[in-house]
């Protein structure tokens, strides 16, 4: 029975296909994510709150565990609740009615807390990084490796609108064209390439961070159990062999 189980679980592993393989080939950038840095995590909720949560909630994110979490005092702790009636205890909630959401965007905007462990850090980044120009979408843009995605590039402003490059692929009718990179804006941004990059860099800390909180208690505590494995290996090493110093072969 457990050889079948173990078995059924390899084949699972086999035919599950890469979720950053589902949406397109467009190769992914490094998002470079460190949650030590809690002061990226902390700009990071900052630009999560003042640019993604006017249309998306993320429900299963309390803003005391963020304030616990990242060390955050009362004031920095208010800047990234709604308004003065909010709560620790409240969780990140849009104020966007899901009837007008649906209405506008085709389709209401997810609930993004396990976004980032769905799709990983670097879809993450890349997907934040790498909208253009496309005449023929609704918003006027698509993404790379999103592609048709009903959402706008809400940091247009602050990145610019990238310009597309193609490559046709085949002849005549059955002619297709293929997305092989992005060019630097026509109208550049109000923030240097650098500048953006970083910022979004936060934004996906602080939503691989919103996804898993735990894993910053593992960061926390790793080094310390790695001390009492070794220190035990040790004294295991040290009792075998004075359990064994007397025995003759």
């Amino acid at each position: 029975m457990i050889r079948i189980t173990f078995l059924m679980f390899l084949i699972g592993l086999i035919a599950t296909p890469s979720v950053k393989a589902a949406s397109s080939n467009y190769p992914l950038a490094d998002a470079d994510v460190d949650l030590s840095d809690k002061a990226s995590l902390y700009r990071g909720a900052k630009t999560f709150m003042d640019s993604c949560a006017s249309c998306h909630s993320a429900k299963m994110m309390r803003f005391g565990r963020i304030g616990e979490d990242l060390g955050l005092s009362e004031e920095q702790l208010a800047v990234l609740m709604p308004d003065e009636l909010s709560k620790p205890g409240d969780v990140i909630e849009t104020n966007m009615p899901a009837d007008y959401a649906e209405e506008t965007f085709g389709i209401a905007p997810p609930d993004l807390t396990l976004s980032a462990r769905v799709h990983g850090a670097d879809w993450m980044f890349t997907y934040l990084t790498t909208f253009y120009e496309d005449p023929d979408t609704l918003w006027g843009v698509n993404n790379a490796v999103f592609p048709l995605v009903s959402m706008p590039h809400v940091f247009a402003a602050e990145q610019g609108v990238k310009q597309p490059v193609y490559e046709t692929e085949g002849e005549g009718e059955d002619a297709k064209r293929r997305l092989i990179g992005l060019e630097s804006p026509e109208r550049p941004g109000t923030l240097s390439e650098e500048e953006f990059e970083e910022k979004m860099r936060d934004l996906t800390a602080f939503m691989v961070y919103m996804s898993e909180p735990a894993a910053l208690l593992r960061a926390h505590y790793g080094p310390y159990v790695l001390a009492f494995l070794f220190i035990f290996t040790l004294v295991m090493y040290l009792l075998k062999k004075e359990y064994w110093r007397d025995i003759k072969h």
